[in-house]
């Protein structure tokens, strides 16, 4: 090879090195800042192709995507003076990547320490205004919302992130005191139960009496029109006797007498004595009734 191409060779690969120290690349997962001297000349350089000063600037990136810091087992109280073993959880991202950068020097650990603190001073303060039902079940969503919110209102500024969401993932009471809680709330929950059943039962005696005074006044009121009906039908029979009588007084006298045999001689045990030419024997003698 002669000095042309050696020269042309050396030139290449000065060119392939000034524009590879030039030229940079963002994707849209990252975020980054341009140094210069060490100092901040842009401060959230967008995703694609960007110009730099070789060995004079220098570009630090950063994870833009949604990132998450667990917090360790941390000790509250609740506005009851109970103690409480909580775990939880933050789901963050870089919002204002200069702050972040100036804060924590793009350390995603130094950004979960210092955020960590942050959490437990508000899990902290919100613990301390709730009862233990409350936190354990009534407020929890209640209690992470208003946390993301206040957080939110600092943490861009003092941080350099956005807070998504904070979420408890354990609540738990110190060994020591656990079997105390559980008793009382075990106590707590029987006397409730107890007032149910005591409430119930008065409430089963109203009904109850309410229900045998309905069926005595049903009762009677039916009594009273089956005695009217029953009037009115008797009054109807005689009626009808009356008449049939009026038409035909021996056959109504026959039927009667029937009827009366019938009822005397149906039992088969009875026994009677009477004389021979009594009225009772009339159409037994004579078919026609006569004496």
């Amino acid at each position: 090879m002669n000095n042309r191409g050696m020269i042309f060779v050396f030139t290449l690969v000065l060119v392939v090195l000034i524009g590879s120290s030039t030229i940079f690349r963002i994707t849209e997962i990252e975020r980054a800042v341009l140094l210069r001297f060490g100092e901040i000349v842009s401060e959230d350089i967008q995703p694609g192709l960007h110009f730099k000063i070789p060995f004079v600037d220098e570009v630090r990136r950063f994870d833009g995507r949604v990132l998450t810091v667990e917090t360790d087992d941390a000790r509250f109280f609740t506005s009851e003076q109970e103690q409480l073993i909580v775990d939880s959880y933050t789901k963050f991202r870089v919002s204002n990547v200069g702050n972040y950068y100036r804060v924590t020097g793009g350390d995603a650990n130094t950004a979960g320490l210092r955020l960590t603190a942050r959490i437990n001073d508000g899990l902290r303060n919100e613990f301390s205004n709730r009862t233990l039902q409350q936190v354990v079940s009534g407020e929890r969503d209640e209690l992470m919302r208003q946390l993301t919110e206040e957080l939110n209102l600092t943490m861009d500024e003092v941080l350099g992130v956005e807070v998504l969401d904070v979420r408890v993932q354990r609540i738990d009471l110190p060994e020591e005191i656990s079997g105390t809680i559980y008793n009382r709330m075990r106590s707590d929950r029987e006397k409730e139960a107890q007032q149910f059943r005591s409430e119930g039962l008065e409430e089963a005696e109203k009904i109850q009496a309410d229900a045998d005074r309905q069926q005595v006044l049903i009762e009677a009121e039916a009594y009273k029109l089956a005695e009217e009906i029953r009037g009115e039908g008797d009054a109807q029979a005689a009626a009808i006797y009356a008449g049939a009588y009026g038409q035909n007084p021996e056959f109504y006298s026959f039927i009667r007498s029937l009827q009366a045999y019938g009822n005397t001689f149906g039992g088969g045990g009875d026994i009677m004595v009477l004389e021979p030419d009594s009225e009772f024997f009339r159409y037994l003698k004579d078919s026609e009734g006569g004496n």
